[in-house]
């Protein structure tokens, strides 16, 4: 049994599972007690005092950490993104994020780690905001504003929008110069982490993901400007010698990393610095290579790049579940459904990734990647972000899509029951 001390006061909370997983170990426990109070894990263990606290049976649910979504884009859909851009404006999009948000807590994920709005306002500070007051309901989010990018490269949306508009569109720099100014204008505007393109992508027409947009001078600058200000980055990275100019730069985590070698993901390791593989897009993708219907409504040149880089996609994959590379959960949800975002796990766990290594992914390892030891964890003094479902995803990963109690610094979000101790759930 390990403590921390509540003093059980009113108000505090125990929750009761057959079963937990702390976030850290290599299989779950039995029969788990939790005490909760003034939002945080006092006492864990096989029984804890119960004296003056709310009593929440679980039953036979896990219960494990809050999840954490390391690459989100909660204000993004691809099919209303020209609309966006044309009329929708900040305050609309702002507003179609709310339903986004509930659902994403609703279903999990208590943390997330959102990676640029299209927004002309950095709305998704707005959003981070509310949340951490009360005002909106979602998840706790730390925000990179907006994706800093060379002209004509993966950011600049003004390529795909010139029958639209007649400006440039997006968070453009060129130059250290340019670039150093842009880091700040973000910083300045309260951003948690910087985000740059370091490649191109597959969904721009424009450009193609081998290549590196960025020199090694630029990301020098770009990275040096932001950790002067005590602000981590991440690049938007696909191909290898983009991934391998931001781990030399100084980066604390790679997103997508998907067409990066054995060597540079060495790198990768020997620096500590975190990859966030989003592979259920990349999967799903070679998946469907052959099936038409998947690419209705997308832009041809997509499939066409998903086609040429297939076998080192998959070359890539299996050299990612062979590293010591630290993996955070991440998805690009937003580029595809948000409430499709569990399926990342499946995916890691297709291409080889263990389940205790995807588990720790969104939770322990996430949280360290986040600086937020105190998130991802079941053990005394954490934040009390905890979540529960009726199966095993040790047995089977995709039983976290059936979360049904969701816990947020103490505070009950969803319940699996018509009420907890005599009293109505909250935020059902």
């Amino acid at each position: 049994m390990t403590r921390r001390g509540c003093d059980t006061e009113p108000g505090a909370v125990v929750l009761i599972a057959d079963r937990s997983w702390d976030g850290l170990a290599d299989r779950p426990s039995g029969h788990t007690e939790v005490a909760v109070c003034d939002g945080r894990v006092a006492e864990v263990g096989p029984t804890v005092d119960r004296a003056h606290a709310e009593v929440v049976e679980l039953g036979d649910r896990m219960l494990l950490p809050g999840l954490i979504d390391c690459h989100i884009h909660t204000t993004v859909d691809p099919s209303r993104l020209l609309r966006a851009f044309a009329s929708d404006g900040s305050a609309a999009i702002a507003l179609s994020a709310l339903p986004v948000l509930r659902n994403l807590l609703h279903r999990g994920f208590t943390t997330i780690r959102d990676l640029a709005t299209f927004a002309a306002e950095p709305v998704t500070l707005y959003l981070r905001d509310a949340i951490a007051r009360g005002h909106i309901v979602g998840p706790r989010m730390i925000v990179a504003p907006y994706l800093i990018s060379a002209r004509g490269a993966h950011g600049d949306a003004s390529t795909l929008l010139a029958s639209h508009f007649d400006r440039e569109i997006g968070a453009l720099a060129d130059g250290a110069d340019e670039i150093t100014r842009r880091v700040r204008e973000n910083i300045r505007a309260g951003a948690d982490w910087i985000k740059f393109g370091a490649t191109g992508g597959f969904a721009t027409p424009s450009d193609d993901p081998a290549q590196t947009t960025y020199t090694q001078e630029e990301m020098n600058a770009l990275v040096a400007t932001a950790h002067d200000l005590g602000i981590p980055c991440t690049p938007h990275a696909y191909g290898d010698e983009g991934v391998s100019r931001a781990v030399t730069a100084g980066v604390r985590s790679i997103e997508h990393g998907n067409l990066a070698s054995a060597s540079t993901l060495a790198q990768m390791t020997e620096r500590g610095i975190s990859l966030v593989p989003t592979q259920f897009m990349v999967i799903d993708a070679l998946d469907h290579l052959d099936d038409d219907s998947y690419w209705e409504g997308k832009d041809p040149a997509e499939r066409v790049k998903f086609t040429r880089y297939a076998d080192q996609l998959r070359e890539s994959a299996h050299n990612v579940a062979a590293s010591d590379v630290r993996i955070a959960f991440g998805t690009d949800a937003g580029m595809f459904p948000h409430a499709d975002n569990w399926r990342e796990f499946p995916a890691m766990v297709k291409t080889g990734i263990a389940t205790v290594r995807a588990l720790r992914a969104a939770t322990s390892v996430a949280a360290d990647l986040l600086d937020r030891p105190d998130l991802g964890r079941l053990q005394p003094g954490a934040t009390a972000d905890l979540v529960a479902l009726p199966a095993d995803p040790f047995d089977d990963i995709t039983a976290v899509a059936d979360i049904d109690f969701v816990m947020q610094k103490g505070a009950v979000h969803r319940t699996p029951t018509p009420g907890i101790a005599g009293k109505p759930p909250t935020g059902r």
